[in-house]
């Protein structure tokens, strides 16, 4: 009788790496918060410019110039990344105008849902397949956002947007064959020049925040660093870890915000919100719980 292969350690850079990917996508809020009277729309042509300077000089310190020459080349996945591009650009817009609006805990909610909403794109849109146990999960969450849409809950509507412009954008840089830094340089390449003519309008118009302070310039100059460092924090941790251990440290950054949301910036927590909350987080578990149960007969896609 053959002994039981051991359990491979965990990678201890890896892991550091995720956990300080998602942790700063958790406080991101605060940032954001710096640039009060800033537009949501301001930030994110800034978010584009300043990300595509850093990035450019992350691939040419890596020596990545060539890849991403191969892909510039591919009108495939540039069509693709064209796409992707598109979707994350609305999740962003809509992120800092949720943080601006005081809807942090709608954030939240959305990036709780994300993972749920990849399921269910991956059953209609790939054909895999469900477990039982993971079709429950999705179910249970969808009671929840039911029993908030019920209550009129007023930033569903985020939840959602965010939930799907950023399930939306996993599925289609899954589906496209270039490696993390060169789609996301690629897309934000793709951004500039609208970022850029936004910018320029509002120069124009004497509306631009940027110029008017020294620290809110720069501020908006860091957004680069804040969207592009956890990305390739993310990036590298997910070479080094287990698709798996990556799944659960996702949640980090969901759960601080809401912590942030509830204790920290008090917006209110009405019934509805924890009833959907709770439905979520069950989801959550039962999904997550799923994989660590022997593999049963799937439920069929179709």
């Amino acid at each position: 009788m053959h002994a039981p292969a051991p359990t491979p350690a965990i990678d201890r850079t890896g892991l550091i790496q995720g956990v300080a990917a998602y942790s700063i996508w958790g406080v991101l809020p605060l940032y954001f918060l710096l640039l009060e009277g800033v537009g949501s729309s301001e930030i994110v042509a800034s978010r584009i410019v300043w990300s595509l300077v850093l990035l450019t000089i992350v691939v040419l310190a890596m020596r990545r110039r060539d890849k991403l020459l191969t892909a510039l080349r591919d009108r495939r996945v540039m069509l693709a990344l064209t796409a992707s591009a598109a979707l994350i650009s609305v999740n962003w817009l809509v992120y800092i105008w949720a943080v601006q609006h005081q809807q942090v805990l709608a954030g939240s909610l959305g990036y709780f849902l994300n993972p749920l909403i990849n399921v269910l794109l991956g059953v209609v849109v790939l054909r895999e397949r469900l477990t039982r146990l993971q079709a429950l999960a999705v179910g249970i969450a969808g009671v929840g956002v039911a029993v908030l849409a019920a209550g009129a809950g007023e930033g569903l509507w985020i939840s959602l947007t965010l939930a799907m412009s950023f399930a939306l954008y996993g599925l289609v840089r899954k589906m496209v064959r270039v490696e993390s830094i060169e789609g996301l340089a690629l897309e934000t390449a793709i951004l500039t020049p609208f970022a850029l003519a936004y910018l320029g309008w509002m120069a124009s118009s004497h509306s631009l925040a940027f110029g008017d302070r020294t620290d809110v310039s720069i501020l908006l100059v860091l957004t680069g660093i804040v969207t592009a460092v956890p990305l390739l924090l993310f990036a590298a941790s997910a070479r080094r870890l287990p698709y798996a251990m990556v799944g659960l440290l996702q949640y980090i950054a969901p759960t601080l915000q809401f912590a942030l949301a509830v204790l920290w910036l008090g917006e209110p927590l009405t019934t509805a919100h924890i009833i959907c909350f709770v439905c979520i987080w069950t989801g959550l578990a039962l999904y997550v719980g799923s994989g660590f149960l022997p593999k049963r007969r799937p439920v069929p896609a179709g």
